[in-house]
């Protein structure tokens, strides 16, 4: 004799709606649903990782990994995506995780590097780099919205992860704070271009740089938009003596007024770098950390 089941059939459609209600997400449970439903599976600790600088046409690629359990979560109310954060909360949220984090690594990748091997390959090379560094091996891996093979632990992309995840957002925690430090001490080396201030990403201030100064080491030079700026700046467009003078280094919130191009030119250094700005298609600066 058969005995009735209260669970349904493993094939068909009904296969694919059946959650062990153990094991899903609760959508009102907070930033740490997805690693309490992975604790009590038995895959605890849960690193997450994510990466920030994607968008930027200058400077490196930052990528950190950070595991946490349920208890540590509890212990950083301040974590969210480092997005939504002010500078202030980002660094707080920083020095908590620092502080009660089972395990952290950042990884910066190089311009340089992301122009040789392209965006992509060394974002997710760098994601494998910064899991393979941690000293305690995670159960579980969790990333932002794409999935990533070869982590050496079972993985999930979750969409927004650094939104509804609380690994993802300490990942990106870390990531974001790390870049952003370095874009700083960049500065200091070449304070024309204003880093500090935009931290790389093509802002029409960053553009219109470009277009008097040129690319330094620091830039992308695979990125169109860089490219672009590296031909108007060497037909030269320079600014004159009085603008050099005004903007070395750049004032708060300043933005370089280069000289008139060659008379057979038909277009202004500033309406061009303004439309640069518009039509960057290889950065992905709409996508800025």
């Amino acid at each position: 004799m058969v005995r009735p089941s209260s669970k349904p059939a493993v094939g068909g459609p009904e296969r694919a709606r059946w959650r062990h209600t153990g094991h899903t997400p609760r959508r009102n449970a907070g930033l740490a649903a997805y690693e309490n439903v992975l604790s009590r599976a038995g895959l605890a600790p849960v690193a997450g990782v994510d990466e920030a600088g994607r968008g930027a046409c200058a400077g490196p690629l930052v990528i950190g990994a950070v595991v946490l359990d349920s208890a540590t979560i509890r212990r950083m109310p301040g974590l969210a995506d480092s997005k939504l954060l002010t500078p202030e909360e980002r660094e707080s949220a920083y020095r908590d995780i620092m502080r009660w984090a089972l395990d952290w690594n950042v990884l910066a990748i190089p311009a340089q590097e992301v122009d040789r091997h392209g965006l992509h390959v060394s974002n997710v090379e760098g994601m494998r780099r910064a899991l393979a560094g941690l000293r305690q091996r995670p159960g579980y891996v969790l990333t932002d919205g794409f999935p990533v093979r070869g982590l050496g632990a079972p993985a999930l992309a979750v969409w927004k992860g650094d939104q509804v995840t609380a690994s993802v957002a300490a990942a990106s925690i870390v990531a974001k704070v790390t870049r952003d430090r370095m874009m700083v001490e960049l500065d200091e080396f070449y304070p024309c271009y204003g880093f500090a201030r935009h931290k790389g990403y093509s802002t029409p201030e960053h553009m219109a740089a470009l277009c008097a100064w040129g690319p330094c080491p620091e830039h992308r030079y695979s990125y169109t938009n860089v490219l672009q700026a590296k031909r108007r700046w060497a037909t030269g467009w320079q600014p004159d003596s009085e603008t050099l003078a005004e903007n070395d280094p750049l004032s708060e919130g300043e933005v370089i007024d280069v000289s008139e191009p060659g008379a057979d030119s038909t277009e202004t250094p500033g309406s061009w770098a303004d439309l640069v700005a518009e039509e960057v298609t290889v950065g992905e600066a709409r996508d800025a950390d």
